[in-house]
């Protein structure tokens, strides 16, 4: 498998205070990459430097450089509503748009122009199978996606991002929001979708991380600290904080 997405010497600032030094991450096709660490330590605040979401904060200051198949995202003249066609989002609270579950998956097609009914039908039906949530709501689809529960409501979101068919799937703690049943059908759902998309995970929950990530990248203070073979670094992690850090030892504010 070839790398998608290559970032290298990524730094960030927030006016003066630099927030990521110094990213060097790779990502591969068709796998799942987990980003983990404890509260503040940049993962997310790097997860949206790679669809530039960042870009929506006022005073950040980007260096280094991000390459989506070679193509630098950063570079002048950079469609970014292209981008993130290509490397969509799902974030940590379901945010489906206060209109039909129909409407919600149809979004993106339609921005991208899509008219005809027999591809949007199509694309909505495969989109919801491939999120899991069809059997859900296929006799329900023009009802308002917010009147769903939660884990329904996110994998709407996780079918809408899928819809418009991008390369990559972020997701900013998909499931911290979540009962432990509508996490596990989410995990599920990432684990069909790999085979078609190359999906990157934030997540506090090293359970998680450990069940459906080919590869993690553990990142402390802005900093990576170690990258590997999820199965490799859970076990025999190469540096001391990262064995800490998955041994319980800091930062699981979430596990107490």
């Amino acid at each position: 498998m070839g790398k998608i997405i290559t970032s290298e010497d990524v730094h960030l600032y927030y006016g003066e205070k630099e927030a990521l030094h110094g990213i060097n991450l790779d990502f591969t096709e068709h796998e799942i990459t987990a980003l983990i660490g404890p509260s503040g330590c940049g993962k997310s605040t790097y997860l949206r430097c790679l669809n530039r979401m960042n870009d929506l904060i006022p005073n950040v200051t980007i260096t280094g450089s991000i390459k989506l198949q070679d193509q630098d995202i950063y570079a002048p003249g950079v469609d970014i509503v292209k981008l993130r066609k290509r490397v969509g989002m799902v974030f940590q609270q379901p945010n489906p748009f206060p209109f039909s579950v129909y409407e919600n998956v149809a979004y993106g097609l339609r921005l991208a122009g899509e008219r005809d009914k027999h591809v949007l039908d199509d694309r909505i039906e495969t989109s919801l199978k491939q999120a899991a949530i069809w059997d859900e709501v296929k006799d329900h689809l023009y009802d308002n996606a917010l009147s769903f529960s939660g884990g329904q409501q996110q994998r709407i979101c996780v079918a809408r991002v899928l819809a418009v068919q991008p390369d990559v799937v972020l997701l900013d703690e998909p499931t911290s929001a979540l009962d432990p049943i509508s996490s596990a059908k989410i995990e599920d759902t990432l684990l069909n979708i790999r085979h078609e998309y190359t999906v990157i995970i934030v997540t506090h929950n090293m359970q998680q991380a450990s069940r459906i990530s080919d590869r993690t990248a553990f990142l402390l203070n802005g900093n990576l600290v170690e990258y590997d073979k999820t199965e490799k670094m859970f076990i025999n992690p190469d540096s001391e904080q990262t064995s800490d850090y998955l041994n319980g030892k800091f930062g699981q504010e979430d596990l107490q």
